[in-house]
């Protein structure tokens, strides 16, 4: 990549740049640029081609894809702008893309136990790393602040285990006869960091970009922001976008719903904090879609 930047700069000539995170900021006379190093199992002409097509064209300009190593895009202006507007503004382009770029891809029953699978042997993991954890502590004559509060909170946790295998049987008995799966081009890296404003919306960051279910992406943004913004509102607002079936709705709540895996530290206050946003983490979770299936029911 060095070889590249030499070649780039003695090209673009540069009065300044500035390393930014992976990314390399080019200012010069003739405009501002992004350097960022390449996907090499990636064309990045070839997903914006595709997305051109189908009509999407909220991404940044790719100047230059002929250097091995890195691509070259035009540098974008952001506007501040308060991160409840931000949000919502991102889940509308979201929604776009999504919609663009949705079809439905024929599929074997296998390709949903496979899905099935993953998450049952990853609630299987979680819930015999918490047993172990919780039988551990159990037997602590006293308990350090982190292990006390693990231990009392430890419910929330299972709770949280047993509802998503829960849903998780009851989604797989959804699409068992089902042989058709909705796919879109998902961004597959959304955080708002990733949306900008400037002569109209752009998500930037498309390295990871590939064809999978749209729930994904809601999924990483959740994960992502959910201390951050209301994602009441901005569920709603995708809901009301874009027509998730069921079982797809479904499948969203249980992957958010899954509980991180807490990293208990050698450093206590360290321990206590991870401990503590974990939780956090879980009473949102809970208290964002809980409301779904109280509607259900009273239906």
């Amino acid at each position: 990549m060095n070889k590249s930047l030499e070649v780039l700069k003695s090209i673009y000539k540069p009065y300044r740049y500035t390393i930014r995170g992976n990314v390399l900021i080019l200012e010069t006379t003739s405009g501002d640029f992004v350097v960022k190093e390449k996907n090499k199992e990636k064309s990045m002409h070839e997903l914006y081609s595709y997305l051109m097509s189908r009509s999407f064209t909220n991404f940044p300009n790719l100047i230059d894809d002929s250097r091995s190593e890195v691509n070259v895009y035009e540098y974008l202006n952001g506007v501040a702008m308060p991160v409840e507007q931000k949000s919502l503004d991102m889940i509308d382009l979201v929604s776009q893309l999504h919609n663009k770029t949705t079809f439905y891809k024929t599929v074997t029953e296998d390709t949903f136990k496979e899905i099935y699978d993953a998450i049952k042997s990853n609630i299987d993991y979680l819930r015999n790393f918490y047993d172990q954890k919780y039988e551990e502590i159990k037997k602590d004559i006293y308990m350090s602040p982190s292990r006390y509060l693990f231990i009392r909170n430890a419910y929330k946790i299972f709770g949280a285990l047993d509802f998503c295998e829960n849903e998780l049987n009851e989604w797989l008995d959804l699409v068992k006869d089902e042989n058709k799966k909705r796919v879109s081009m998902i961004h597959n890296h959304l955080k708002l960091d990733h949306f900008l404003k400037s002569d109209k919306d752009y998500l930037i960051s498309w390295e990871q970009a590939r064809i999978d279910t749209p729930i994904l992406d809601i999924v990483e943004l959740y994960h992502q922001e959910y201390f951050n913004v209301n994602f009441d509102i901005l569920l709603a607002r995708y809901f009301g976008k874009v027509k998730l079936s069921e079982d797809e709705k479904k499948l969203l709540f249980i992957l958010i719903s899954l509980p991180p895996k807490i990293t208990f530290d050698s450093q206590e206050f360290k321990t206590c904090e991870t401990i503590r946003k974990s939780l956090d983490y879980l009473f949102i979770t809970e208290n964002l879609v809980r409301p779904y299936y109280a509607i259900k029911q009273e239906n």
